[in-house]
């Protein structure tokens, strides 16, 4: 705790009395005028405790003392009393307006001296542990944010991981879902953020927008659990068939439950969205639920788009690839089950923001032949 106390004045009875009256309880250090104050505050203004300042010396006067210590912020962390016979009150406005803490009159009265420098110095003590607390609780909560912001960077990317452990073991199973996983990725981003721009009340943000894609990849992850002669058959499905193959769907949310509690809740719960409900449809006509509507989740419903055209415009065991511009008017027509209005609105304006993805792709897999 700072102990020191300075005082200020040219005259040296001033300089002695006040010594006399604090030095039972301070350190008194003086300056008989205010060049020499001006030194001392700077050279020790660690050490000070209050400065108790006479406004009327020669060349240096008190005033200019205040402006300086204005100027460097000293004020701001060192009290000032002022020590002066001068009563005008349009010298006490000039003296607060620099902040001063207040004034002691000459001729001095020692107890009121003690008590007015007790005050004011108790004052500033306390505000000073009051900002060292402040700043070391500050600096706590930004080495716990720090913590924080690593302990989600770290589950962000288990989230990552797991979702593409879980995508390669489904491209083991389906030759056609390597690609087809990275494309459907493409294609719900620019939907996604399409979407994100034309219909905030949605409320798709960046990070959400993030998630839905990266969770993308687990749409068809159900289908580790269908039997490779139906999974693989090249011709069209039975009734029973198609049937086994829908609970693609039901067994994948059934596989992401299962390990709910090994990512984060976002990722999972978005994941087990997309997942179940990519097959619905917006007039209720889809599967495994029959949710018409917005009651289909909106990560489902961008899925369920870019699922569809990914399929139509890459061929299958059971079929040839639709042209480009086939696969648009069958998607905007509704052969391929209904959509809601406002996706297929921005389905219409990414159109060749789509095309150009699949065109990207297709160059990708000439060269690598």
């Amino acid at each position: 705790m700072s102990n020191t106390v300075l005082v200020v004045d040219d005259m040296e009875i001033n300089r002695d009395i006040l010594t006399e009256i604090l030095g039972e309880e301070y350190r008194v250090e003086t300056a008989e005028d205010g060049r020499r104050a001006l030194e001392m505050i700077e050279e020790r203004q660690d050490e000070l405790a209050v400065v108790l300042l006479d406004l009327m010396m020669p060349e240096v006067d008190g005033f200019a003392v205040l402006e300086v210590m204005q100027e460097k912020g000293w004020i701001e962390r060192i009290p000032v009393l002022i020590i002066s016979g001068e009563t005008s009150v349009k010298a006490e406005r000039k003296c607060f307006d620099y902040h001063i803490s207040d004034f002691i009159r000459k001729p001095f009265d020692n107890a009121l001296v003690k008590k007015r420098v007790r005050n004011v110095v108790n004052l500033f003590q306390y505000q000073r542990n009051l900002e060292d607390k402040v700043q070391e609780q500050t600096k706590t909560l930004r080495e716990q944010n720090e913590l924080l912001r690593l302990q989600a960077d770290r589950l962000k990317k288990s989230n990552t991981n797991i979702i593409e452990i879980l995508g390669t073991v489904v491209e083991y199973r389906d030759f056609e879902s390597g690609e087809h996983i990275n494309r459907v990725k493409g294609y719900t981003r620019i939907l996604a953020e399409r979407l994100a721009a034309e219909y905030p009340e949605y409320g798709l943000d960046q990070e959400m927008i993030d998630v839905i894609v990266s969770a993308s990849a687990l749409h068809d992850v159900g289908k580790i659990a269908i039997p490779d002669n139906i999974l693989l058959k090249p011709g069209k499905l039975t009734n029973e068939e198609f049937a086994c193959m829908k609970t693609h769907t039901t067994r994948g949310g059934e596989i992401l439950q299962n390990i709910r509690n090994a990512w984060d809740e976002e990722y999972g719960k978005i994941s087990y969205q997309i997942c179940r409900h990519h097959h619905e449809k917006f007039d209720g006509r889809g599967y495994p639920d029959g949710l018409a509507g917005d009651d289909i989740p909106i990560a489902a419903q961008i899925v369920s788009i870019a699922d569809v055209y990914d399929a139509l415009v890459n061929e299958r065991v059971y079929k040839d690839a639709f042209p480009k511009e086939e696969a648009f008017r069958m998607i905007t027509e509704g052969e391929c089950g209904k959509f809601n209005p406002k996706l297929l609105e921005c389905f219409r304006i990414e159109r060749k923001a789509f095309e150009e993805l699949k065109i990207s792709y297709d160059h990708k897999e000439n060269t690598e032949c």
